[in-house]
Order: structure tokens, then C-alpha cells, then sequence
């Protein structure tokens, strides 16, 4: 018979389970004939915690579905134990299925089948660009989902895909060979936490150039000054360089033509990039362009983290302007580039050579941005914005002066 309370020495759930005052709560309301998102409204819990809740720890006598808290609570608290033994341990015929669907041999038409090439496992991840194993490898989502559809009346074949994952990288659970991570599409060895996979970024971004230490002043657009940077890739690994100014949309384009022995000579290693958009390349360009421009529109410059950048430092010093990173992953942190750059797609599309475009053909687009009428800018064009900017910084530089 389930307990009517909890056992006082029982560890108290935490706030992420429901506890046994919710559950009385859900009894109350569902026998005033609450329904399942009312009731979530009053326990301020998501709609399918409650739905999951009823249908899993509900009495179920004679047919007839009643939920009764302490009841629910025993059910909860049988669940809740600990080891408990893994599915695929105790299912061999499960075990099989998720097996032969993520390590299965691959055939022909005919049935006849292909081993593709002979790995040796070596506990590692995979190796891009070289051989791998051939197998069925369908993804443990895929195998979860594919049991309902097979197995729509046996309860016994159902097996989350997180358990499947489970079973493969901790081997304590004792039911799939770790080798058969290199059927998985990534071939990862051992698996990669979520919180580690938000914080990649390059060895040359340090936290005190991040976006979040850029002055508030670049963000609401309020000073001129601030640009924001980017690379256009096409064929052959051309490209060119983009530098939009946030308040005027101001566009200026770099020219990084290709290096001399670009496809006859091999690249030395930790030398110059040969395709012309290394790091030095992108910072002596970066530099012709910004010193011609009037030092109050000099003040920061966000890019992506591109190891382009890499020396900006040295840029900061040549140039004079301070260089801010976006988070890994972030392109929206660097919008006006953005919106820019599918701008430019229409005289640059991708997968042409922008190598066959010279310095003048630049600056020719430039320009045709650059008076181009804007919606945002009130219609007016990036080029008059930014001399009524120049104007009017002059004009209070004389009065303050005189």
C-alpha cells in the first residue's frame, strides 16, 4: 500500500521534480475538473509536466484512470530509484534491434552485402577526409522513433534516444560496445558536453575584447565610429574584405588579391596565407583603409572570431582602433555586416572568383552602396549621412574651440 506521507528521512526533491504538495494540488484541481493547462497555470509548471505526471502515476483500476497524490507520489518514488537496471541490459532483443540499425553491414540491391573498408577502432573520434567505417548508422533519434512505427503494440520495444546514447558512452551501463561510436555520424570517441560546446573560441580572443566590453555607444548607434568587419569567400578561396560603419551604413571594401604561387607553390607552414586573406594580409589592408578616415571615425571595429584577425593587436596600434570579437557561433552580433554582405552578393555571388575583381571594380561597388537610399537612414544615402555627421562633429569642434 503506498505511504501517505513522506518518510522523514527521505531527501527532499528538488525543485525541478514535483513534490508531493504539487501532486496533492493536481488531485484537488483535476477532481474540480480543472483540465491539464489550467492546472499548470496554477502550479506555474509547463503543460506537459502535468499531462506526463497523470499519465504515468495515475491509479489505473479496473481500467479507469484515477489520480490519487499518494498513490502518484509512491509511483514517483519507485521510479526514482537508484541503479536501476539499463533497457538494453535487460532486453536482448531490443539490444539487437538498436544494434543491427546503428552498426548493421550495408548491401546491394540484391542483398548482398558490403563491408567497405577495414577500420582498426582506436578509442579515438573519427578522422575527417580519411576512411570510415560503412554500416546502417542510423542516428539513435532515428532508431527511437522508427520502434513506435514498428512496434506499435509491444510496450517493451521503446527505448529513448538518450538512453541509447547513454548505453554508448558510459560503459557502466553495460549494453553497447564503446567501438560503436564510430558508427555515429560524428564518430566522437567520448561525448561533448553542451556547456563545453557554447564556449569555443580562438587562443587570441582574451574576455576583455569580447562584444560584451564594447562601449554602449556602438550599440544604440548614437556616435559614428564603429564599424563592424567580415571576409566574403568565393572560388578558390578568394575573397574580400567588408567593413560597414554601424549609425551610416557606410560601406568600404578591401582588396586582398591572391599571393603570388597561390596554386603552383605549397604553402609554408605558419607562413603567409597564399589566397591573401591571412592575417597579415587582412591587418595591412584593414589599415590602408582605416587611416585615411578622420580619427573621431576610428574608434572600434567588431569582426567575427575569423583567424583573419589574429593579429589585432598590431592592428589596434597601426590603425588606431580598438577591436572587439563576437561569441563563436553569433553572426547577429555583427547585423549591419551581415545585412551588407547579402547586399554585396548581387555584384559577388557565391561560387565565382572575386579574385577577377581588381581594386577600382571595388571601390565602384562601394560607391553605388554608398548612395544608394535607405529606408533606415530616412532615405537618405550612407555617403550624405556621413558627411552631415563630418559637418556637424567640425562645426562643434570650431565652436569649442573658439
Amino acid at each position: 500500500m503506498p505511504p501517505t506521507h513522506l518518510s522523514p528521512s527521505s531527501k527532499a526533491p528538488s525543485g525541478r521534480y514535483l513534490s508531493f504538495a504539487e501532486r496533492e494540488e493536481i488531485a484537488i484541481l483535476r477532481a474540480q475538473g480543472y483540465g491539464v493547462r489550467a492546472i499548470a497555470r496554477q502550479l506555474n509548471r509547463p503543460p506537459c509536466t502535468i499531462s506526463r505526471e497523470v499519465e504515468r502515476n495515475a491509479a489505473k483500476r479496473n481500467g479507469v484512470q484515477e489520480y490519487r497524490a499518494t498513490t502518484a507520489q509512491w509511483h514517483a518514488d519507485q521510479s526514482a530509484r537508484r541503479p536501476k537496471p539499463a533497457k538494453l541490459a535487460v532486453n536482448s532483443v531490443l539490444q539487437n534491434y538498436v544494434q543491427d540499425r546503428l552498426a548493421g553491414m550495408i548491401a546491394r540491391p540484391d542483398g548482398v552485402p558490403v563491408a567497405g573498408p577495414k577500420i582498426l577502432w582506436k578509442g579515438r573520434r573519427a578522422v575527417h577526409r580519411q576512411h570510415r567505417r560503412w554500416a546502417t548508422a542510423w542516428s539513435p533519434e532515428q532508431i527511437s522513433r522508427r520502434l513506435r512505427l514498428e512496434f506499435p503494440e509491444d510496450e517493451t520495444m521503446r527505448i529513448s534516444h538518450e538512453a541509447i546514447y547513454q548505453a554508448l558512452y558510459v560503459q557502466g551501463r553495460g549494453a553497447l560496445r564503446r567501438e560503436l561510436t564510430a558508427c555515429l555520424r560524428t564518430g566522437r570517441a567520448l561525448r561533448t558536453p553542451r556547456a563545453r560546446t557554447g564556449k569555443q573560441g580562438r587562443a587570441f580572443v582574451s574576455p576583455e575584447i569580447m562584444i560584451s566590453q564594447r562601449p554602449a555607444e556602438a550599440a544604440d548607434r548614437a556616435v559614428p565610429g564603429h564599424w563592424e568587419g567580415d571576409l566574403i569567400v568565393g572560388l578558390g578561396s578568394s575573397a574580400i574584405g567588408t567593413l560597414v560603419e554601424r549609425t551610416t551604413r557606410f560601406t568600404i571594401l578591401l582588396h586582398l588579391p591572391r599571393m603570388t604561387g597561390h596554386e603552383h607553390e605549397a604553402r609554408v607552414k605558419k607562413g603567409p596565407a597564399l589566397a591573401g586573406h591571412g592575417a597579415e594580409a587582412v591587418r595591412d589592408a584593414i589599415t590602408r583603409a582605416i587611416v585615411t578616415l578622420p580619427e573621431q571615425l576610428r574608434r572600434s571595429l567588431t569582426w567575427d572570431q575569423g583567424a583573419e584577425l589574429a593579429q589585432h593587436a598590431r592592428l589596434k596600434i597601426d590603425a588606431g582602433v580598438q577591436v572587439y570579437f563576437c561569441d563563436p557561433h553569433s553572426p547577429w552580433q555583427r547585423g549591419t555586416n551581415e545585412n551588407t554582405n547579402g547586399l554585396l552578393r548581387q555584384y559577388f555571388p557565391k561560387g565565382t572568383d572575386l579574385n577577377a575583381h581588381n581594386a577600382d571594380d571595388l571601390q565602384a561597388v562601394a560607391l553605388a552602396l554608398n548612395t544608394r537610399p535607405r529606408k533606415t537612414l530616412g532615405w537618405k544615402t550612407p555617403a550624405e549621412t556621413l558627411d552631415e555627421l563630418l559637418r556637424v562633429s567640425d562645426t562643434r569642434g570650431v565652436a569649442t574651440t573658439g
